[in-house]
């Protein structure tokens, strides 16, 4: 069991991790200041990551240093990316909501 909660934390771990950038978190705060309450934050989460998924894809475009260009969707491993994003934007949303909260009592 504890080898199976170790998973679960690296997994919780590298979602953070990915989230922790500069458009992550930018994508993490206007999701947050959009959630109003707890019941929604598995919802707005899935958004966040489609957002960030729309932006890594349309990035090259608007600098105009690469050409569009879809993502791998057949591969496992994007997959995987996902769903790190995901956990990640789950744990970032909930912190920056509890902050949110507690700035701003209503």
């Amino acid at each position: 069991m504890p080898e199976m909660l170790q998973d679960v934390l690296d997994f919780a771990r590298e979602g953070f991790a990915e989230v922790n950038a500069v458009q992550g978190l930018i994508v993490a705060l206007v999701a947050a200041l959009m959630l109003s309450k707890w019941s929604r934050l598995l919802i707005i989460a899935a958004g966040a990551v489609i957002a960030h998924i729309v932006l890594d894809v349309m990035s090259p475009v608007f600098a105009e240093v690469g050409d569009f260009r879809l993502p791998d969707l057949l591969e496992q491993y994007y997959w995987h990316y996902v769903a790190t994003l995901y956990v990640g934007y789950l744990l970032a949303i909930g912190i920056l909501f509890t902050v949110k909260r507690v700035v701003v009592k209503r």
